[in-house]
């Protein structure tokens, strides 16, 4: 097996996994946050690109209504306390957004919550 296709190995019951997975997996460095556009609604996730207002967030969710915030400096901060009257569809791996016009970076307490909400779905 070649080196390049291990990414992780066992030893003594343990799982060690190659730290350039581990950065890919978690999007080091990369900020959790709102995007509100102009036109296509709210969006949760990882900003990983930005280029005038066209930026691409991975691992989103639309937010499409919430509750439990006052608005969306507050979820950023707070979260929601009320995930059950949230509806957030399924997260995509990636979009991309023509027309940001906020971006809020989230704490770590706010990407908890939104990841709680369970996914909306019809």
């Amino acid at each position: 097996m070649s080196k390049e296709s291990c990414e992780s190995v066992f030893i003594n019951g343990v799982e060690y996994v190659r730290k350039d997975v581990q950065k890919a997996d978690k999007l080091e460095g990369t900020p959790y946050c709102i995007v509100r556009t102009y036109s296509a609604g709210v969006f949760a996730g990882y900003l990983q690109k930005r280029e005038g207002q066209e930026v691409i967030v991975r691992k989103a969710r639309r937010i499409w209504q919430w509750s439990g915030a006052a608005s969306l400096s507050q979820l950023a901060v707070d979260g929601t306390n009320q995930p059950q009257n949230c509806k957030f569809p399924v997260e995509v791996d990636s979009v991309t957004l023509t027309q940001a016009i906020e971006i809020i970076e989230c704490t770590e307490k706010a990407q908890k919550s939104i990841a709680s909400v369970p996914v909306w779905k019809m």
